[in-house]
Parts: C-alpha cells; sequence; structure tokens
C-alpha cells in the first residue's frame, strides 16, 4: 500500500477529468511540482471542491501512485479570495501561477519559489502597491531562485561595485560609468540599479516593502523584459492576455 503523505503547497492549475474528477497541478513545499488526482472534486459538497482551485494554499493529505499522486484531504489556509474580486489582480496572479509552473520541477527543492509565489500573491491583494511593480519584481526575484539573472552587482567589464551607471545587453550586466561608452550601455537612473540590487538579493519577507516613481518602474519594466526574452524560452497564455488588456 502507498504511503501516506502530507503536503504544504499550492495548487498551479486545475483540469476537470471525467464526470466528478479534477487534475491538479500542485507546487508542493516538501517534493516540487506534482500532479495529482481530486477524486469527486466536482461533485457538489465535495470536501475537495474549493481545495481544488488554483490559488489554493495548505495542507494536502495524498497518497503517491506509479505516475501521480491521488489527493484525498486538504485543509486551506488561504484561497486569496481577494484576487478574486479583482479582476485586474486575478489576471496577474494567473500569470503568477503560470510563470511559477515553468520553473518549478518534480522533486526538487522548491521551497523558495513557493514562497516567492504566496508574499508575490499576498502583494497582490496589496492595494498600495502597484501591480504592475509587483509583477516584474515576481519575474525577476524567480529567475534569481533559478539560478539565470542578470548581474546587478558589479561591472561586467572591470568588476567594480562603485558608480554603476549603466546596462549592458551584451554582457548582461550593470556596468560603471568609466567603462559605459567601451560597452556600448545605456544608462540607467542610480534608482533603476538599486532597485535590480533589492530584488535580487532582499529576504522574500521585505520583498514588497517598497514603491518607486514612475520613472524608475518604466525603466525597470523595460530592463525586466527583455531579462524575460532572455532567460525564459516561453511565450504565457496568461502574458499575452495581460498585455492585450494592457494592464
Amino acid at each position: 500500500m502507498s504511503e501516506r503523505l502530507e503536503l504544504t503547497g499550492m495548487v498551479l492549475s486545475a483540469v476537470p477529468v471525467g464526470e466528478y474528477d479534477k487534475r491538479i497541478v500542485l507546487l508542493t513545499k516538501e517534493r516540487g511540482k506534482i500532479s495529482g488526482f481530486a477524486k469527486g472534486a466536482r461533485r457538489q459538497n465535495s470536501p475537495l471542491m474549493a481545495a481544488a482551485k488554483p490559488f489554493s494554499f495548505g495542507t494536502f493529505e495524498c497518497y503517491e501512485g506509479r505516475t501521480s499522486y491521488n489527493i484525498y484531504q486538504a485543509q486551506i489556509s488561504n484561497y486569496f479570495e481577494g484576487l478574486s474580486l479583482d479582476f485586474e489582480g486575478a489576471y496577474y496572479g494567473m500569470y503568477f501561477l503560470e510563470f511559477a509552473d515553468y520553473y518549478a520541477r518534480e522533486n526538487s527543492d522548491e521551497k523558495e519559489l513557493l514562497k516567492l509565489l504566496y508574499v508575490s500573491l499576498r502583494a497582490l491583494e496589496n492595494q498600495h502597491l502597484p501591480k504592475k511593480l509587483v509583477r516584474y519584481v515576481f519575474e525577476l526575484r524567480a529567475m534569481v531562485i533559478n539560478g539565470e539573472y542578470p548581474e546587478v552587482f558589479c561591472c561586467t567589464v572591470c568588476g567594480s561595485t562603485e558608480h554603476l551607471t549603466g546596462y549592458s545587453h551584451a554582457g548582461n550586466g550593470v556596468v560603471c560609468a568609466d567603462c559605459l561608452r567601451a560597452a556600448h550601455a545605456e544608462t540607467l537612473l542610480e534608482s533603476t540599479i538599486f532597485t535590480m540590487q533589492y530584488v535580487v538579493a532582499t529576504p522574500l519577507e521585505k520583498l514588497y516593502t517598497f514603491t518607486v516613481s514612475e520613472e524608475v518602474l518604466e525603466e525597470f519594466a523595460r530592463l525586466q523584459d527583455r531579462f524575460r526574452r532572455t532567460y525564459v524560452d516561453r511565450k504565457f497564455k496568461t502574458l499575452e492576455i495581460l498585455e492585450s488588456l494592457q494592464i
């Protein structure tokens, strides 16, 4: 008989299977990304009906099968109901789930990615934070967790950590004032460079404790769009919807 497992995680996606079941993808602290079947989750009054929905975060009890998991019970601590009441927030949130699904792997340590996803969804519910800023912070930090991201702390030409004033797309990193021309780099606002450094290095608990000016956000967004095209080899359906809606 299969061993009973208790996994902490979040539902990334859920699709109907058969007449009453659902196949869900979970990002878990213990097993990374897994696929599981929630039998009877589409039946009225099923205890799994609410749990087998995207954004549901909590503890999932299951048995491991040969190719997937069978989920039979769940205790959900956060449904992120605020996103369901916010048209813009819901689309951003679905994009975050798809982005996390892209990076996550089965049987790998995904605790940091799960934590990032959780705090980022919480940030989307914060009406005082621009959702566009939350999006670009989430993307860059996810890249950091995955291990592929631009150099933001020292000049990619000479290695200096002082007077960082530009960004070299050829070198995938910042450059100092002395190397700016030789590297054919674009000049950046000092606050933009500091923003990227903060996102890369700060503890996740403090990741969304700042805001930036519209000028800095615009520059950060332009750079991050380029980073995504450099480091991510997938087009996301939810991002296409976000961009079509211009939100």
